[in-house]
């Protein structure tokens, strides 16, 4: 991925905030039988082994991609948060010299690494509860995996094959007009904020 500059997130921390806040990503395999792109939850957690962090996911056992993770095939896992069209009209310099063009605010994260195969039922229900236990977290009622019966669970998890990457690289870019001048921001965070439910996300990345 090309990331400008001006765009470009140094903060590790930040990038991992991102991947958490926006946890359903694509996870992309590239191997001699070519290159394949599933969209999954991950669960994202960061340990002293591993600084940049370890994802976790899983998939069908019939999804052969697991099959190629584990021959050795390349991963890479893509996050996207908010996006949105920006209009030239929103540009204060529109008025003085009329040398705008429309363009894309966006926010995204690549994160590499090694991946892994994991078939084993402790470490599939583990997974499953964590991935649960995250999203269900300060909900009024919140659901848990032991909260189905276990033979049903059990069915189910016998369904699934575990994949954990081990990120070596994350690099990320949030554009968010940052190349404008401040009257130009000003104008786009102000035409975002009456938009869509991503338009006025995106607004807030926007200083």
């Amino acid at each position: 991925m090309l990331v400008p500059s001006h765009f470009r997130e140094e903060s590790q921390e930040k990038l991992q905030q991102l991947i958490k806040e926006y946890s359903f990503g694509v996870l992309v395999v590239a191997d001699s039988d070519g290159i394949d792109a599933n969209h999954l939850p991950f669960h994202f957690s960061v340990s002293e082994e591993y600084p940049l962090g370890t994802l976790r996911c899983h998939v069908a056992r019939v999804n052969p991609v697991w099959q190629r993770i584990e021959r050795g095939a390349s991963v890479l896992a893509i996050f996207q948060g908010p996006d949105a069209y920006v209009s030239p009209s929103w540009y204060a310099t529109k008025g003085e010299t009329g040398r705008v063009v429309p363009t894309w605010n966006y926010l995204a994260v690549h994160a590499q690494g090694i991946g892994s195969i994991f078939q084993d039922y402790a470490w599939l229900k583990e997974h499953l509860q964590q991935l649960t236990d995250f999203h269900e977290t300060g909900r009024e009622n919140p659901w848990a995996v032991d909260d189905a019966p276990s033979e049903f669970t059990s069915r189910l998890v016998k369904a699934i094959v575990g994949i954990e990457i081990r990120i070596e690289s994350l690099i990320g870019q949030v554009k968010a007009s940052q190349n404008h001048p401040e009257r130009n921001r000003a104008g786009v965070k102000a035409g975002l904020a009456g938009g869509t439910a991503s338009e006025v996300a995106m607004s807030a990345f926007i200083s």
